[in-house]
């Protein structure tokens, strides 16, 4: 081999050889674990609702399926149903006290009631519903009736104009009490979180099919 294939040769090695450490120095994203068992899950996880702590959980495969019968665990919903025909009367809604204009409402298998929850800077805040508001609700739309307990909500945004409204898993319920809390600024929430919120119920959208 002669001096100029020799020297070409080496800097091929040597620009691999930084390339391979870029590779190796970039930063690697979180293992996730299993709450139930500690084992690694992919990013695409199922989970399951605690329903004593009313949490979600993270669960592989395995104790998904072994706990899916569990009375203290409900596997998460599976459909996304946007409500274009949704009738919820401003009246009906300030009966309900809430003080912001969004919330999920589930019905609790261990309250035997239906419990409204909704987002805050520190979290979720719980507040359960007299049976008279939720009865007419329900009665303004039978779609409610087929609400599966624990593991699916009705979700209300009623800050957008027009309000939105749709079923959803109620991993993804939690999901926007976490957006909410993270992107929270100030006294009001700013900016940040009216941005997360919209793009919330833009996904949510795009992933649901009609009632």
């Amino acid at each position: 081999m002669d001096l100029d294939a020799a020297i070409a040769s080496r800097k091929r090695a040597q620009a691999i050889a930084g390339l391979r450490g870029l590779v190796r120095s970039e930063p690697r994203a979180p293992d996730e674990h299993c709450d139930l068992c500690g084992t690694t899950v992919p990013s695409d996880h199922r989970h399951m609702l605690d329903l004593d702590e009313r949490k979600i959980v993270c669960t592989c495969e395995s104790c998904w399926a072994l706990r899916s019968g569990d009375a203290a665990y409900r596997p998460v919903g599976m459909r996304t149903l946007w409500l274009e025909e949704f009738q919820m009367p401003d009246e009906l809604w300030a009966g309900f006290g809430l003080p912001i204009g969004l919330a999920f409402f589930l019905r609790s298998s261990t309250t035997e009631c239906v419990v409204a929850m909704y987002p805050s800077p520190a979290g979720a805040t719980e507040s359960e519903l007299h049976f008279a508001s939720w009865g007419r609700l329900v009665a303004l739309n039978p779609v409610l009736e087929q609400l599966e307990a624990d593991s699916e909500a009705l979700i209300v945004n009623r800050l957008s104009d027009p309000a939105a409204y749709a079923i959803a898993p109620i991993d993804r319920c939690y999901a926007l009490v976490g957006l909410v809390k993270t992107t929270w600024r100030g006294i009001s929430g700013g900016p940040d979180v009216e941005r997360a919120v919209a793009g919330f119920f833009d996904e949510l959208r795009a992933a649901a099919v009609p009632a």
